[in-house]
This record gives C-alpha cells, structure tokens and sequence, in this order.
C-alpha cells in the first residue's frame, strides 16, 4: 500500500485542485481564483500527495512564532476515511519553521473529533475574542 506524502513545496501545488475544491466547500464558497492565489502566496502551504497526485490542502496564516491559524484543511471526498486528515494536521503540527509556534487557533463546523485528537479545545476566553468584517 502506497502512503500519501506531505511536503510544503510550492511548486507541487496543484491550484486548480485547491480552487475547485475551496469554491465548492461550505467556508469558502465560490472563491475566486484570484483570492485563492493570493492566499496561497501569503500562506504556509501544505499539499498532501499519493502517486504525485494532490489528494489534501491545509494552510496556515503565521508569524512562525507566537500565532499560527490553521485554515482550509481538506482531503478530496474520494480518499476521506483513511486517516490521511489526521496525517496532514500532524505533519502541519510538526512541520520544522512552525514547531515552535505557541498558540493555535482555528475554525470548524463539522471536524472537531479531529482536532480533539491534536489538544485543540474551545477557547479558554471567547468572550476575549473579537471581529471585523469589511461590508
């Protein structure tokens, strides 16, 4: 059995497959190619490989050491259910320029038991928290 292979290699980024998938996903819908490009560019990227193919996406918005978010973390529908989304979050997790990042944050409506796994939990202080939104 083949196992998928994780790297933060730009240039093994599949956009197209990281764009469609994105623009079709509850959080990120219909994004434009542009926006995801610009994310890409601005990220620590990690794709998720099988056969050269990519298979899996997360992205991480960071100062590489105080704040890391976690963001866009996906596995193509057709290879869910084979643990490769916990193999990417701890590659994500243990990848050497964040290893050091002290505090993780990030947003799930439907992966909590995943996260769980990891020692992610609910904010201590939500009532800490806030947000602004451009109209």
């Amino acid at each position: 059995m083949i196992l998928p292979e994780c790297s933060a290699d730009p240039c093994l980024l599949d956009v197209d497959f990281i764009h469609d998938f994105l623009r079709a996903s509850y959080w990120a819908k219909d994004c434009s190619r542009q926006t995801v490009e610009t994310c890409i560019r601005n990220s620590v990227n990690i794709g998720m490989y099988l056969s050269g193919t990519q298979i899996g996406y997360a992205r991480v918005v960071t100062d590489q050491a105080v704040f890391a978010y976690l963001m866009d973390v996906f596995i193509a529908e057709s290879y869910r259910g084979r643990g490769y989304g916990e193999q990417l979050v701890a590659f994500v997790l243990n990848y050497e320029p964040l290893r050091h990042v002290k505090t993780w944050r990030l947003a799930t409506t439907d992966a909590h038991e995943l996260y769980r796994k990891f020692g992610f939990q609910a904010l201590a202080y939500p009532e800490k928290m806030m947000e602004w939104k451009r109209s």
